[in-house]
């Protein structure tokens, strides 16, 4: 299925042999919208291809990443979904939709361009964080033909304790459904954007304009949509295919940088990624990583090392 249209291939933000193009999707209440699809081919021509999606507050930046799918002979892509990257426009309300269902589109259009304009027959989704809710969403409907699926520490579940569980999701979809673009108060404190960025305590480069250190605010409607997504995935989903899903091994919430920032997720609550990665389809398999972050693949050295190792291991046991 493909709903876009597409504007040509460009050279990228980061640089050839990146190149990109925009695809126009039906407006919203908003106005215009689109979104963005990246690619990186393998050195040698290849019917293997992977598609990949991000998470909140973020876009495609982690080069490392696509030229490790290279490096195997799988040609790379990555979408960066509507009001997010490559994708935000000046009208949008940054990240906001009121239903996950909202970013299918998309996918069905760089699926559809990966599949049938660039003849891929083998293809591998990946995706992190709330990439991941949703690209389980998108499988489980859409039936694709996939030969596995890689997820980095997808979002699973909502973190916090009883209360945000009960009567503070009962909140959220009640106002979500009223006041959709309210923002609810929260404090961030930037630890995990810092941990990550080149100009504060990490070792990757990426645009503060589309991904903010201190992310961006989170509406009602948004996160009513993300509890229903949770709702969706706990009752049981069937993606059709083998699935690795990776975490760090623990998770901490620092009040401060620290080892603490680097070692440890802390955005997502790593034993509820663990409790609900089986809800995902019939044929999971589940790593934990030591000392990884929230995005295993911008960990330190070390764990990074090992999340590709274990990347590796899956793809040739179950995939290649």
């Amino acid at each position: 299925m493909s709903s876009g249209v597409f504007d040509g291939l460009v050279p990228d933000v980061l640089g050839e042999p990146y190149l990109a193009e925009t695809i126009t999707l039906p407006p919203d209440d908003e106005g215009p919208v689109v979104a963005t699809l990246v690619v990186r081919r393998a050195e040698k021509p290849t019917n293997r291809a992977v598609l990949h999606v991000h998470g909140f507050c973020d876009y495609f930046f982690q080069t490392d990443y696509a030229e490790w799918w290279n490096a195997r002979g799988y040609d790379f892509y990555a979408v960066d979904l509507r009001k997010y990257g490559r994708s935000l426009l000046p009208h949008q309300t940054p990240n906001f939709v009121t239903d996950l269902r909202e970013h299918f589109p998309e996918i069905d259009a760089a699926f559809h361009r990966v599949v049938h304009r660039d003849h891929h027959d083998h293809v591998v989704m990946s995706a992190h964080s709330t990439g991941g809710l949703i690209t389980s969403l998108w499988a489980n409907e859409r039936r694709p033909a996939i030969a596995g699926m890689a997820l980095n520490s997808p979002w699973l579940d909502m973190q916090g304790g009883a209360l945000i569980h009960g009567i503070g999701t009962t909140v959220i979809k009640q106002i979500g459904a009223r006041q959709p673009k309210r923002v609810i108060p929260r404090t961030v404190g930037g630890h995990y954007g810092r941990s990550l960025h080149i100009e504060h305590d990490g070792e990757w480069t990426f645009n503060t304009d589309w991904k903010p250190l201190d992310s961006f605010p989170v509406t009602f409607g948004w996160m009513r949509a993300i509890r229903r997504g949770h709702d969706e995935l706990q009752s049981g989903l069937d993606v059709g295919c083998p699935v690795l899903v990776m975490s760090s091994a623990g998770t901490r919430w620092p009040k401060e940088m620290g080892e603490d920032a680097h070692g440890y997720d802390i955005v997502l609550e790593v034993p509820q990624i663990r409790q609900w990665a089986t809800a995902i389809g019939a044929h999971v398999t589940y790593v934990a990583i030591p000392g990884a972050r929230h995005d295993v693949v911008l960990s330190r050295a070390e764990p990074r090392e090992q999340a590709y190792a274990e990347m590796g291991r899956w793809l040739a046991t179950y995939v290649g």
